[in-house]
């Protein structure tokens, strides 16, 4: 199983709304320009499109909107509740959508165990024929995974093929990089901690950033795969001020005000997450226009 590659520049899709609906021609034209530009694999349906917020009806439709514009890419799906029926249950409503595989995150607001995890993890898994991908974000699940725990999994559970990293934390990416069975993929979650992971052996990034600047951050992924490492590090200086700027909110709200700026979707969010606030728009547009 752990022979599913996926590596390189994947975009979190932010999910579009215009008067409280989904806007699915904005989304297809988010889709289409993430193509375009080179992205590698797309991440539909995870913390940046609000999928919280979203109808069980809207996640099949924006599902089938990203697997009938990828062309070819691979589609790697959020699916992660805070227990098992609940992800199992994500899984029953999209797996017959054209799923990559799954991106499961470590469920949020239980604070489990590293015990609970790994059962949780192992039952999932053993559960869909597809790959599984952890996500680990502890800044939004209150929880943390540790890189002994991770190890774990992806030496027990063939179908755990890697690990979106989120926890900020370089020493235990490094320990799970330093541990991992062949065929395991970490993936950085933090931009701006992207090309530091890569050096040491990371396969890519689900990146935020990478919905306002797809080429640019595929041109470091590609660099970093290739071991030109001083043109990555060229390039992730000049996001450096974007990697900062889409966090000054909460995630998504300031990609979408810069996409709002850049005239591909409206800056509106779902309650309980609000628009940018004025010093957020502007930061975004002195940003863009630097690029």
């Amino acid at each position: 199983m752990k022979d599913t590659v996926i590596k390189g520049c994947g975009t979190a899709l932010v999910t579009p709304f215009i008067d409280g609906e989904v806007d699915y021609e904005a989304y297809a034209a988010l889709v289409d320009r993430q193509v375009e530009l080179g992205a590698d694999f797309l991440v539909a349906l995870a913390t940046t499109g609000e999928t919280p917020t979203l109808s069980a009806e809207e996640k099949v439709a924006l599902l089938r909107l990203t697997h009938g514009l990828a062309g070819g890419r691979p589609v790697v799906v959020g699916c992660g509740s805070n227990s098992v029926p609940g992800t199992l249950a994500n899984m029953k409503l999209l797996e017959p959508y054209d799923v990559d595989a799954w991106l499961v995150v470590v469920p949020f607001y239980n604070k489990p165990t590293q015990e609970g995890m790994y059962l949780y993890f192992k039952t999932i898994a053993e559960s869909t024929e597809k790959p599984v991908i952890i996500y680990n974000v502890p800044g939004r699940t209150g929880a943390n995974m540790t890189a002994q725990t991770c190890l774990r999994l992806a030496k027990d559970v063939p179908n755990i093929i890697g690990i979106k990293e989120a926890s900020g934390k370089l020493d235990q990416v490094f320990e799970i990089l330093d541990g991992a069975p062949e065929g395991f993929a970490l993936l950085s979650g933090d931009d701006d901690l992207t090309l530091e992971m890569m050096k040491r052996g990371a396969a890519g990034c689900i990146s935020v950033a990478s919905n306002i600047v797809p080429g640019k951050v595929k041109a470091l992924t590609d660099a970093a795969l290739d071991g030109r490492f001083e043109d990555a590090a060229l390039i992730d200086e000049t996001l450096k001020p974007l990697y900062k700027a889409c966090f000054i909110e909460s995630n998504p709200v300031p990609v979408k005000a810069a996409l709002s700026l850049m005239g591909l979707c409206t800056k509106e969010m779902r309650l309980p997450l609000t628009e940018a606030s004025s010093s957020t728009v502007q930061l975004m547009q002195d940003i863009i226009q630097a690029f």
